[in-house]
């Protein structure tokens, strides 16, 4: 059994059989547990990195033998970096997976929860049923505006009216108000200006004026024999 199978037995479990497997919730916890217990070894694994190429500065010209150890050391190290990036970056992605997967799970319960109480629902109603109320309550409210328009009408009143009727009733009213305006004018009056016996005084000078033009006439004409 190589490292890797067991660390991914450790986080998942052995598979044995009678075994209880984990949640999705429990496994995604279980990867972040491990991600930061590696991200705390990473960060030791580089402090060793950095003390070990201290070592071998500090004794590369005095003491080659002790400077190629720590190299050696520091190799293995970065080795040991180098793996436990690539498992993190393994975990981080069957991580989300995980979360997607859990994710999806969850959504797929409660639509599956909705059809059921949808279909439930719908087993408790009957479409022909639900057809003869929306016939009755339609039925209802014709009934209920037909009660509103009988109150809404003044008791009494007739408004079918024949509007000849009307008419002639308005003309005999007319009638009756001319009637009364000519009896308020009163009678004509007697007392009239008399026709003049007497010729007027300028057709009786025409005469007059007539005489003297003979006279002058005459006069003229014997002069002139």
């Amino acid at each position: 059994m190589t490292e890797k199978q067991s660390f991914f037995q450790k986080v998942f479990g052995s598979g044995k059989k009678g075994e209880k497997e984990p949640t999705p919730q429990e496994a995604i916890q279980r990867l972040r547990e491990i991600e930061e217990m590696l991200m705390k070894k990473s960060d030791f694994l580089e402090k060793k990195v950095d003390s070990e190429l201290a070592t071998a500065k500090k004794n590369g010209t005095k003491n080659k033998r002790v400077a190629l150890q720590a190299l050696k050391r520091k190799k293995r190290y970065e080795k040991q970096l180098q793996q436990i990036d690539g498992t993190l970056s393994t975990i981080e992605f069957q991580r989300e997976c995980l979360e997607n997967a859990s994710t999806n799970t969850e959504v797929l319960k409660a639509m599956g929860s909705a059809a059921k109480a949808l279909k439930k629902a719908h087993n408790n109603m009957d479409v022909d049923k639900v057809h003869d109320l929306m016939d009755d309550v339609a039925e209802q409210q014709e009934i209920a505006n037909e009660i509103s328009d009988a109150i809404s009408n003044p008791v009494g009143f007739n408004t079918d009216m024949d509007e000849d009727d009307l008419m002639a009733e308005l003309e005999e009213l007319e009638q009756e108000e001319l009637d009364e305006k000519l009896i308020d004018v009163g009678p004509i009056s007697d007392n009239l200006p008399s026709v003049p016996t007497t010729e007027p005084v300028a057709s009786r000078r025409v005469p007059v004026a007539a005489a003297e033009d003979d006279d002058e006439l005459k006069e003229l004409e014997a002069w002139a024999s």
